[in-house]
């Protein structure tokens, strides 16, 4: 289960939410964990006698990082949700597997008026999974703001 931070920062939800808890963070800086435990509806198909963690998916949880990094800029915008625009340089360096948990490192590099210039980088047990660089930009959410009532 996400912690209520994370819940209140973005509009991700299960089964798509790929964040469990903020380890740290700073305006620039974020730091995040997932585990995944192999009950996860991918892995039933990739692959099924080897299953992996799809590596679009670390993006995604480094982009859901970015989010909650950026809903503090948020640009102080009650409502206003960060959307991926571009993903850049994206590498893949080691699988994950079921089991395994992330950690994944998120630093905001430019702005330019709405869009957000980011780096992401995923480890598990000590070793780079993945990095990419992605942009953002901020967009009205509808939803953001009700953790409260989906808790």
């Amino acid at each position: 289960m996400a912690s209520p931070e994370i819940l209140a920062a973005i509009p991700h939800r299960d089964p798509f939410l790929l964040l469990d808890e903020i380890v740290e963070q700073s305006d620039t800086r974020i730091v995040c964990r997932k585990k995944f435990t192999g009950d996860e509806f991918w892995y039933q198909g990739h692959y099924p006698k080897f299953p992996i963690t799809p590596g679009v998916l670390l993006c995604e949880a480094a982009m859901q990082a970015g989010a909650v990094l950026l809903s503090r800029q948020g640009a102080g915008q009650p409502g206003m949700a960060p959307v991926a625009t571009r993903a850049d340089r994206v590498q893949f360096k080691k699988m994950v597997f079921p089991g395994d948990t992330i950690e994944i490192e998120v630093e905001l590099l430019e702005r330019l008026a709405t869009a957000y210039f980011l780096k992401g980088r995923i480890t598990t047990n000590g070793k780079v999974a993945a990095r990419l660089d992605f942009a953002c930009t901020l967009t009205q959410s509808p939803t953001l703001g009700n953790a409260e009532e989906e808790a």
